[in-house]
């Protein structure tokens, strides 16, 4: 069958990403596996970039969603009130919110994840009156001009055309090293009335960095950021869309933290299938919008309300979030052993959960581990400012078979990376 890529190089715009990195035309997924035109199956431990946590074609919610289709069901409603949209609200607020002990209201914001951002970044503004937002290095909110104000990486940032501003940057957990403490930093600006910043509206950070290298923040770092920013009036935002729904081995990652943002966004695998989905959780006392205030014609996708909601009942039972922990512990001793392994690798281990990698400093050394694993059928990404992390993402309830046949892919690829003598830092 042809597998030939000239239909998207004629037609597609050189935006195109991730077809350069995986150049085959894939027709077929269920679960873990991806199959392509010619019938190569391939591992997925990239997840969609962490929009399909339960995989693809989660079963039980292609029959919910089947039979809502086959029903004549809702699929485009705007902000209206639809059975499903009670369904889910219900189920959510019932199986996630309560039992952690959160309040939030939630607002559809539109499908993506730069959409729950962009409205995160509005409120926290509109509720303080206020309109600077402190952001982090290295951190990545999404591709709309509001969210790449408070996105660190260069290139993306360069692409909006125009000087991205009302935002600030402070450097991460860690972004010194361990010695630095970087909220005392952060609070010396904000008492320093020469610093040449204001006091900001809110803050906005990842717990775990995804696009930018799986840097971590730690808990008791996280817990002091709350607390100064309550001590300051500030909004603090979650930014949950890659990090959240299990991704990190809790519902939301901020929970082992034991804090509670102000506002928390979410999307990807919200809706459980890959259905463009997102929202934003705002704390009652901060839902100051005016109706339509904030709207968007995609913000009711019916048939991700319908997914979503059975997603949700994998998290009724204990044992699914633990499983989930397990397979975190796998991926870490992995990890660690492969570091130990091939110390010529130089590795970092980073991440936390079912988001963990290596960083290696030598240039093209994990770009070159994620394309040897691919051709021997792995699919993973890089990430971090120079790609310098290759980036383990499988499903979060993948089986401990499919997870061991990826770990063999990836060790085999490094050992051939290595054994390329020119790739192995110095």
């Amino acid at each position: 069958m042809n597998n030939s890529l000239n239909v998207f190089e004629e037609l597609e715009s050189n935006v195109r990403s991730y077809c350069r990195s995986f150049p085959t035309k894939f027709t077929k997924a269920k679960g873990h596996k991806l199959w392509d035109v010619n019938h190569k199956e391939y591992l997925d431990f990239f997840s969609g970039a962490g929009a399909l946590n339960y995989g693809h074609n989660d079963p039980n919610m292609k029959e919910k969603l089947v039979e809502y289709i086959t029903n004549d069901g809702i699929t485009h409603s705007l902000d209206m009130a639809s059975t499903t949209k009670e369904k889910f609200l219900t189920t959510f607020n019932e199986t996630i919110l309560k039992p952690r002990n959160l309040e939030y209201k939630v607002m559809f914001p539109g499908p993506t994840g730069t959409n729950t951002v962009e409205s995160a970044l509005k409120l926290a503004r509109k509720v303080t009156g206020r309109t600077e937002v402190v952001s982090f290095t290295n951190g990545f909110h999404g591709m709309t001009i509001g969210s790449l104000s408070v996105t660190g990486n260069a290139m993306k940032r360069k692409g909006a055309g125009i000087p991205l501003q009302n935002a600030v940057t402070m450097p991460f957990d860690n972004y010194m090293d361990h010695e630095f403490d970087t909220i005392d930093y952060l609070e010396h600006y904000l008492n320093d009335s020469g610093s040449g910043i204001e006091i900001p509206a809110a803050v906005i950070l990842e717990t775990v960095q995804g696009e930018g290298g799986l840097n971590t923040a730690r808990f008791e770092w996280l817990k002091k950021l709350e607390t100064l920013c309550k001590r300051w009036g500030i909004l603090l935002i979650i930014d949950d869309v890659q990090a959240g729904v299990g991704r990190t081995g809790t519902f939301f990652s901020f929970e082992p933290a034991n804090i509670q943002p102000d506002i928390v966004c979410m999307s990807k695998s919200l809706s459980g299938y890959g259905l463009p989905f997102a929202i934003t959780l705002i704390k009652p006392e901060h839902d100051n919008w005016l109706p339509g205030e904030h709207n968007g014609t995609f913000r009711g996708n019916n048939m991700a309300f319908v997914t979503a909601t059975e997603a949700l009942n994998y998290w009724k039972d204990p044992s699914f979030e633990k499983n989930i922990q397990e397979n975190a512990k796998k991926i870490t001793h992995f990890l660690d052993r492969l570091i130990s392994k091939y110390p010529d690798m130089k590795g970092l281990r980073k991440g936390r959960g079912i988001m963990q990698g290596i960083s290696v400093s030598k240039e093209g050394f994990s770009e070159k581990v994620a394309a040897l694993a691919f051709e021997k059928g792995l699919i993973m990404e890089t990430a971090g400012a120079n790609d310098e992390v290759f980036k383990l993402f499988p499903p979060i309830n993948i089986d401990e078979k499919a997870l061991e046949k990826g770990f063999e892919i990836i060790e085999a690829a490094v050992k051939e990376v290595v054994e390329e003598k020119e790739l192995v830092t110095s």
